[in-house]
């Protein structure tokens, strides 16, 4: 069980000078309502070039905010600083998040009126059908084709495994280790061992925030084709592992 803590809240953060420290902001003051010593922000920097993890650990150093705060540092990649988060977390349960804070906190308002114990895996989706997400045509073709590639080749039912997602903390820490993806692709793969174990993940809807795109988006075409070649890798290393048990 997590140390008292009802939430660890995880921040991967690359290249996020121009954000991360009003997020920290933002996230202090809604997760101190929680209470005191509900909650804790865990940042991850991973591989930043612009000082990142130097003004985290300025902003840790000079931190005095209400919800604890801890900077980690792991290799470049979201799934690398993801599954760092989730291994030092605490908290009964774990919010893996952005570092921009896309859709506000509505999807971690939707996920906490749910029992974790009962729905381990929650998903901020931009897929559900009351989300608002103000996107250009062609990330809706992209995020269709992948969806589309998700379905024929590893059998996903979850929408959206690209988005936010709220976990039961023990099952997050046990699972952790499983997941070897190092990039984009490893909420897919926790969405995926998560439907192969029995879970099924449970979307709730997110609206988009205005100011989004000042961040812009990390993924590019060239992303989304190396995701795709990565769904066989997936289906393989899942496979094979059920075979070795």
């Amino acid at each position: 069980m997590g140390d008292g803590l009802a939430l660890s809240y995880v921040v991967p953060a690359h290249n996020s000078t121009s954000t991360i420290e009003r997020t920290l902001d933002e996230l202090d003051s809604q997760l101190a309502d929680m209470g005191d010593g509900a909650a804790e922000i865990l940042v991850v920097e991973n591989g930043s070039s612009d000082g990142t993890l130097e003004l985290a650990r300025r902003l840790e150093s000079e931190w005095a905010g209400k919800t604890p705060l801890r900077v980690l540092t792991c290799e470049k990649g979201l799934g690398n600083a993801l599954r760092e988060g989730i291994l030092a977390s605490k908290g009964n349960r774990v919010f893996l998040g952005a570092d921009d804070l896309p859709f506000g906190f509505g999807d971690l308002d939707a996920a906490l009126e749910l029992d974790g114990d009962t729905v381990p895996v929650v998903v901020g989706s931009k897929a559900h059908r009351d989300s608002v997400v103000d996107r250009s045509m062609l990330r809706d073709v992209m995020t269709f084709g992948f969806r589309v590639l998700r379905w024929l080749i590893l059998g996903m039912r979850t929408k959206d495994p690209q988005g936010t997602f709220i976990l039961a903390g023990d099952w997050a820490r046990s699972t952790a280790p499983d997941l070897l993806e190092s990039g984009f692709l490893f909420t897919t793969e926790l969405a995926y061992v998560a439907e192969r174990a029995g879970i099924k993940p449970v979307e709730v809807p997110v609206s988009l925030r205005t100011n989004h795109s000042e961040h812009g988006s990390r993924i590019r075409v060239s992303d989304v084709w190396r995701m795709g070649a990565g769904l066989f890798v997936l289906r393989k290393r899942h496979r094979r592992a059920r075979r070795s048990v």
